[in-house]
């Protein structure tokens, strides 16, 4: 898509920066992101790296001087041509104006189009989820959910598999944290200017905002649909900020993830039987919808009321429903696993209910554990997983939890034959890697490894890299980091107004020699934060050791209501007044979609502590590992696969989750201190010792050698392009798709 506005903005030579500025498609493409910013680099910092609002900015003059800069003209042309070529390969053309007609069909020539079948074409997978993860410039995310399905459509796009998305446009996104003196966390919410986004209007064909009505309160709420495309993927996000709609709903999408249970359930209304409505208004018939959580589960009872509208009985309305729908579950945490009262279910759907006659109650109580308890709430999670004809979890080791949390599901097997599936996650390697790290690849693994790159095959020529100019790109890498975080924290503290003298000592904090530990992640208690520093004496060793010296770099934000975990990141930030941590240990706050890449591109080493059996999968891991870090985790999640045991691809907190411990599940101090030991173990008598251990030309032999094992062992199994094919083979069943 292209805004017309900005073409008048631009010399003609410079005309494709707003084509290009219109997909995502540039945020993992190699000089993309280095080819807006170079317009103007402060601006680019203040417009949250966002070049449509960038190129509204740049002076009249900047354009002149780069419109006859031989050297910029030639990357854009490159990136241009590059860019077209990807698009010639799509499954349906992408064009410049919005639609609600389905697009016309182009060169045969992906993954997809060699191993779909023709017709997959005119009948693409839908998948639904509450937020995406694309890029910092949009703020529809909050963590790894959010993350991992950005990294899907990324790499389905890649695959040129025929799928559209549905999520939410939120006014207001998720909040800015700022941490203020005291070192409470305070949220900041900011309005999202869409004109300014990547986004465009559907249009029905008279030219009008497309509009559906979804049923909330008894009230017809009115919806419109926007459409941002991610490559050669389209993403619609609803929107219920329409005039003519009350106040209160216009309010509706305005938060991620914001206000009570209340506002939960009026959301996942709008994503669930809002979504069905839009792609039969934009006349999209997809062959599968994808559940990519509870949050749109709303969407099978829309479906089957669509079916018992044409006269079907509810039991084949089910099935019907069953054979177009897969389900993806994401964590084992209850606050995950939305539930709602019946009570609100009544009121938030009066008027939809009736629609099903006397199929109410037996409609309830398939979001139930127990169907005939009517004390129990509705959850998402079982009404998903009873209308899915696939369900699944994203680890071998989640498939075992989700099989005994949701046994009373299948009172008649037992837990061993539970159908679960276990998909582990994956992650998009062109969005996480480094450009620097990219290019060795390219040199030593084959231009085409980004084609390639969960092929085994490829990763066994890791060992061609040379030690040194791995370690050198690596250092680069954590040097990167060290200035990063120095900027960051320099640019907070002012903000937050705290003293001269801690503003001037962001300058020297860290260094980038030292060994460097990354802990970023959601605060959380199983997460378990407040080990980091538990043990404050031989933390203080370990960090300032006059030979073998550490470092740690936090970021996390805790929910806006989760005051508990407010709290532990003030403990935690009391370490600000300590001059023997100050230059050891730095929080960076505001940790989104780019502070993210940086912390998994510069660390070597990246620390997981959660409580087993709770971490479902965990992603950002694997974006470390793609980067040269290695892997400090409890064996749960992704790890329990990952983590050989042997050849020393990373290192293992405790021992591996045994569901018939009485401490399965509930977190116990006598555990927490074993894994804090274990931890301060590992990095004292392991990791500093090889991280320091340094051959005459200044190389750490072992930890090379280390680094090069976690990249061939991990690197091709953890990618999203592995996991979506893998996905492929539930939205096709039949097809005979290759064995990965």
């Amino acid at each position: 898509m292209v805004d017309p506005t900005l073409l008048e903005l631009l010399p003609p030579n410079l005309s494709a920066l707003a084509r290009l500025a219109g997909n995502l498609w540039w945020t993992w493409n190699e000089g993309g992101e280095s080819l807006f910013r170079d317009l103007a680099p402060h601006v680019w910092r203040d417009c949250l790296h966002n070049p449509l609002a960038l190129l509204r900015r740049v002076s009249a003059d900047r354009f002149s001087q780069l419109s006859v800069d031989p050297s910029y003209l030639g990357r854009l042309e490159r990136l241009s041509a590059a860019f077209d070529a990807y698009m010639r390969e799509a499954p349906g053309a992408q064009t410049s104006t919005t639609t609600a007609a389905s697009d016309s069909v182009a060169q045969p020539l992906t993954w997809a189009h060699r191993h779909l079948p023709d017709e997959s074409d005119q009948k693409p997978v839908a998948y639904f989820c509450a937020e995406f993860g694309l890029h910092e410039s949009l703020r529809l995310y909050s963590g790894g959910l959010g993350i991992l399905a950005g990294d899907h459509l990324k790499a389905a796009s890649d695959l040129g598999l025929p799928l559209v998305a549905i999520g939410l446009l939120y006014r207001n996104g998720y909040f800015s944290q700022r941490i203020s003196t005291d070192g409470w966390q305070r949220e900041v919410y900011d309005d999202a200017d869409f004109d300014r986004l990547p986004l465009e209007l559907v249009r029905d064909a008279g030219g009008a905002p497309l509009l559906v009505e979804v049923p909330i309160r008894g009230r017809a709420v009115k919806i419109q649909v926007w459409r941002a495309d991610v490559g050669r993927v389209r993403l619609f996000l609803l929107d219920s900020d329409v005039e003519g709609n009350e106040a209160i709903d216009r309010w509706i999408t305005s938060h991620l993830y914001g206000g009570d249970s209340n506002t939960r359930i009026v959301q996942e209304i709008v994503l669930g039987i809002g979504g069905v409505r839009a792609l039969r208004a934009m006349r999209i018939n997809p062959s599968t919808c994808h559940l990519n959580e509870g949050h749109s589960a709303f969407l099978v009872l829309e479906m089957i009321r669509e079916r018992l509208l044409r006269g079907m009985t509810l039991d084949d309305a089910c099935a019907w429903v069953r054979e177009r729908t897969v389900f993806t579950t994401h964590t084992p945490v209850p606050a995950g696993n939305d539930v709602f009262e019946i009570s609100a279910m009544r009121e938030c759907l009066q008027g939809y209910l009736d629609e099903f006659g006397g199929h109410t109650e037996a409609l309830l109580g398939l979001g139930r554990r127990h169907p005939g308890d009517e004390f129990e709430p509705f959850g998402m999670t079982p009404l998903a997983i009873r209308l899915s004809r696939s369900s699944n979890a994203v680890s071998d080791r989640h498939r075992e939890v989700c099989a005994r949390m949701w046994s009373p599901l299948w009172p008649e097997r037992s837990v061993e034959e539970s159908p679960f599936k276990g998909i582990t996650n994956g992650v998009h390697l062109p969005t996480w890697i480094a450009p620097l790290m990219g290019r060795l690849y390219a040199e030593h693994l084959g231009q085409d490894w980004r084609e390639r790159m969960d092929d085994p095959d490829i990763w066994t020529k890791i060992d061609q890299i040379p030690d040194g100019e791995l370690w050198r790109i690596h250092g680069l890498l954590r040097s990167r980091l060290v200035a990063v975080a120095r900027d960051g924290a320099e640019h907070q503290w002012r903000r937050a107004g705290e003293s001269e003298r801690l503003v001037q000592a962001a300058r020297t904090i860290l260094d980038p020699n030292v060994l460097t530990v990354g802990f970023a992640r959601r605060i959380a208690g199983y997460k378990r934060w407040d080990l980091l520093l538990s043990d404050m004496d031989r933390a203080l060793s370990l960090l300032n050791h006059p030979q073998r010296p550490i470092q740690l770099v936090l970021a996390g934000k805790a929910h806006p209501r989760d005051n508990e975990a407010k709290r532990v990141l003030q403990q935690i930030l009391a370490w600000r007044g300590r001059p023997e941590l100050l230059k050891r240990v730095i929080f960076l706050e505001g940790y989104d979609h780019f502070l993210g890449r940086k912390l998994v591109q510069g660390v070597d080493v990246w620390l997981n502590l959660p409580v087993p059996p709770l971490e479902a999968s965990g992603t950002s891991g694997m974006k470390v590992v793609m980067n040269g870090g290695l892997n400090l985790s409890v064996l749960d999640g992704w790890w329990c696969e990952a983590w050989d045991g042997q050849n020393g691809n990373g290192w293992a907190i405790g021992e591996p989750w045994d569901p018939a411990s009485p401490r399965a599940i509930n977190p116990s101090r006598e555990r927490d201190q074993a894994d804090t030991n274990a931890t301060f173990d590992l990095l004292e008598h392991e990791i500093a010792p090889l991280f320091y251990d340094r051959d005459r030309a200044g190389i750490p032999r072992g930890w090379v050698a280390r680094m090069k094992n976690s990249l061939r062992t991990l690197a091709p199994r953890f990618s999203a392009r592995r996991m979506v094919k893998e996905y492929a083979g539930l939205y096709w069943p039949g097809v005979d798709l290759p064995r990965l």
